[in-house]
Order: C-alpha cells, then sequence, then structure tokens
C-alpha cells in the first residue's frame, strides 16, 4: 500500500550498499557495510532537506520575533477567537510567515523512518506477527524484498555488527531469531544487547543534546510562552525518555538510523545558525555605515528640514529682493564686512525696516 515510500528507502539503502561492499576489507556480506548504507541513506535524506530545514529554523526564529503582537492579538480577542483567527492570519501573511515551513522537515522523515522500519523487517518475513508473512527460513531466505534480490537477502541475514544482526532487536521472538542461522548460527540476545544498549543511550543523550541546544536558541519572550514551554519539556526529557524505553523493541538498524539522524541534526544546526548570525551582524554594520553616510561631515551646516509655512515663504521672498536691491558695505579694502540687506540675523530676526523698504519699493 505505502510501496511509494518502500521502493525509494530500498533503491537508496541497496545502491550505499553497493558502495561499501565494494570497498576493500568489507565486501557485500560485512554488517558494517550494511551499518553504513542505513548511515548514508540517513545523510541522504538530510541533504534533500536541507533547504526546508534552514527554512524551518527561519520560521522558528520569526514565530519567536512576532510573539509579543500575537500575545497581544490573544488579549485584544480573547472573547471572540474567530476575530483572533482572522488577525491572527492577517500578521502571518503581512510578516510572509507560513508555519507549514516549520513542521515540513520533521514530517518528511516519519515516512522515510517507517519505510525503512518496514524495508528492515521485512528481510526477515518468518514471524506471523503484524506485516509478517509466517515464511519458513528456506522460504525467508529465497524470497526478494523490495528491489534487493535473494542473494541480497541472504548477505543481509548473514551480516553481523559486534555478533548482532542489524536488523535484529532485544525483544525479539526466539522462532525469528532462527531466521538469521543462515551462515554462522543463531546470534545470541546478549550479543544483541551489547549492541543495542550503547546505542539505545547514544540516541537518547543525542536527542536531549539537540533540545538543549535548540531552546538555548529561543528568545526569553518564546520560552516563556505556555506551549513553547511545555515543548521544551518534551524535547528536553520525554523524547529522549521514549527512546530508551522504546530500544528494546527497535531493531538495531533503526537505532543507528536515529543516531546518526541526531549527530547531522546538531552538526546542521550549528552550521545554520551561525551562517544566520553572520547575516544579522553584516546587516547591523550596513545600518551603522548608512547613518555615518547620511550624518553632516564635521563643519559643515546642518540642514534645516523644518517645513516651511506660508508666512516664511513670503518672508523669504521678500529678503530675496532686498538682498538683491541692498548694497554690501565695505570696510574700505573691497570686502563685504556686513550681511546683505534683508539677510536675517540669527534666531530667524529680520533687520528692522527691511520689510519697509520693500513697501517704499513696491510704492514707487
Amino acid at each position: 500500500m505505502l510501496d511509494f515510500i518502500y521502493y525509494p528507502v530500498s533503491w537508496i539503502l541497496w545502491f550505499w550498499h553497493r558502495v561499501f561492499a565494494a570497498v576493500p576489507g568489507l565486501g557485500k556480506d560485512s554488517g558494517l557495510a550494511w551499518a553504513l548504507a542505513v548511515v548514508f541513506l540517513v545523510f541522504t535524506l538530510r541533504v534533500l532537506l536541507y533547504k526546508p530545514f534552514v527554512k524551518q529554523v527561519r520560521t522558528t526564529k520569526q514565530m519567536q520575533e512576532l510573539q509579543p503582537q500575537i500575545k497581544e492579538l490573544q488579549k485584544k480577542y480573547k472573547n471572540d477567537r474567530q476575530k483572533m483567527a482572522v488577525e491572527m492570519q492577517k500578521l502571518q501573511k503581512d510578516h510572509g510567515f507560513n508555519p507549514l515551513m516549520g513542521c515540513l522537515p520533521i514530517l518528511a522523515q516519519v515516512p522515510v523512518f517507517l519505510g525503512l522500519f518496514h524495508v528492515l523487517r521485512s528481510f526477515n518475513r518468518t514471524g506471523h506477527g503484524f506485516g509478517q508473512l509466517g515464511l519458513s527460513i528456506t522460504e525467508n531466505a529465497n524470497t526478494p524484498n523490495y528491489v534487493f534480490n535473494a542473494a541480497d537477502v541472504q548477505s543481509f541475514l548473514s551480516a553481523r555488527i559486534f555478533g548482532a544482526p542489524i536488523s535484529a532487536f532485544i525483544t525479539i521472538p526466539n522462532s525469528e531469531l532462527q531466521a538469521f542461522a543462515i551462515d554462522g548460527g543463531v546470534p545470541s540476545k546478549v550479543a544483541i544487547a551489547a549492541v543495542a544498549i550503547p546505542l539505545m543511550i547514544i540516541a537518547g543523550l543525542a536527542t536531549h543534546f539537540n533540545a538543549r541546544a535548540s531552546v538555548a536558541r529561543q528568545t526569553p519572550e518564546a520560552a516563556a510562552n505556555p506551549q513553547a514551554a511545555m515543548m521544551n519539556k518534551l524535547a528536553l526529557w520525554v523524547f529522549p525518555l521514549g527512546v530508551m524505553v522504546g530500544g528494546p523493541f527497535l531493531p538495531i538498524a533503526i537505532l543507528l538510523y536515529w543516531v546518526s539522524n541526531n549527530i547531522w541534526t546538531y552538526g546542521q544546526q550549528h552550521l545554520v545558525f551561525g551562517k544566520m548570525e553572520k547575516e544579522e551582524e553584516a546587516k547591523k554594520q550596513a545600518k551603522i555605515e548608512q547613518r555615518a553616510q547620511n550624518a553632516p561631515k564635521p563643519g559643515a551646516k546642518p540642514v534645516n528640514t523644518r517645513k516651511k509655512t506660508a508666512t516664511d515663504a513670503v518672508e523669504d521672498a521678500i529678503d530675496a529682493v532686498d538682498a538683491v536691491d541692498a548694497p554690501p558695505s565695505t570696510n574700505g579694502t573691497g570686502k563685504t564686512t556686513g550681511k546683505a540687506a534683508g539677510q536675517r540675523r540669527p534666531g530667524g530676526q529680520k533687520r528692522p525696516g527691511n520689510r519697509g523698504r520693500a513697501n517704499q519699493k513696491r510704492r514707487r
């Protein structure tokens, strides 16, 4: 039913297994080759989701910046939820905010996680539970699994990482465990636990520290929001604990997927947030330089940007006529020593008699 997910996941896993199986010293039956194929399946997905991840980070940051305005709308329209929803949509539209972008990377990883889980489980179809076919050990070993042929299935079943099959899990029934005995005997649950438990601990810690890094970048206003505070507690403590509790029921390869995904997320967060901080610093520097360019140069007379009234305009016109008609006074050296008639005194006062002379000239 979900073949559109299972086949792409199978193709990517098949490709990376072929790549690492060709590395000298590994080979197609190597558990390390299969484990690296799972890890690079994660990396392939995260590369494809890099741009949506960046948009998610920017959307989260923008949402934090809008928190004060959102609180005001919630307070203003607390008794009118319909009006509040309309105003919220208007606020988001005005700021180009799309809440779906904050969920896209996480939502896109869910089908891949489920697809990988199903594909890995389908290498061993000897069980009788949900999604199992109840095949015999021989039938299972000779039945293809999506893009993997029978030889690939046998290679996967015989592969070990520190003595444990990568699709085995701590609580696996003994009847299903027999399917891995195709080459080298039945693996013990002690060997499986010895690999799975450290991965569970690493996965839980990685989940916690990723959440801590994300919470540390929140603004105080965003962290004070009750809903955000609840989500922070879930991310910091409940989700990591969930990995630990659910770990015994997850195949080793899924735990590898979880660890690899968190390691990638941790590094990508530092890269993206570091880039965004540099962008913000560059914008601040550009604003400072712009202010410096617009500021008056040392010794320059400040420009009066005050709007002139109608009276000011008439008086300036009269002053201009007086300045043309009145001869400048000199001190005998030929240099002008006084201001031209009609000029304003400091403080905006005009010389006495200016307007009278102008009126006399009009009467003439």
